[in-house]
């Protein structure tokens, strides 16, 4: 089982970001999938939830309006559009797979807004 988190960076305020999380060895599809973050001395925090399907999505309020989840289940792959980002962004990201007992999480990607 991998996930592979990409797209992080340095984004000044404002900017925007789409990150990826590729998914392999396991069935993709039939997956709840999330976006957590954890910036420096803070609990890891749920950003965004999409169901298996793709049809239902659930944001943090903090996040809501800025930020779109998606995926591409013919890809395996989930996507974080980020618009509007904010200082208050920057955290590791990581993507999450769950489905009952299983429970898998990519190694994270860095997003840091600074001008």
């Amino acid at each position: 089982v991998q996930l592979v988190e990409s797209g992080g960076g340095l984004v000044q305020p404002g900017g925007s970001l789409r990150l990826s999380c590729a998914a392999s060895g396991f069935t993709f599809k039939r997956y709840d999938m999330r976006w957590y973050r954890q910036a420096p001395g803070k609990e890891r925090e749920v950003v965004a939830t999409i169901s298996s399907s793709g049809l239902n999505s659930h944001y943090a309020d903090s996040v809501k309006g800025r930020f779109t989840i998606s995926r591409d289940n013919a890809k395996n792959t989930v996507y974080l559009q980020m618009n509007s980002l904010k200082r208050e962004d920057t955290a590791v990201y990581y993507c999450n797979a769950v489905r009952g007992t299983g429970d898998y999480w990519g190694q994270g990607t860095q997003v840091t807004v600074s001008s």
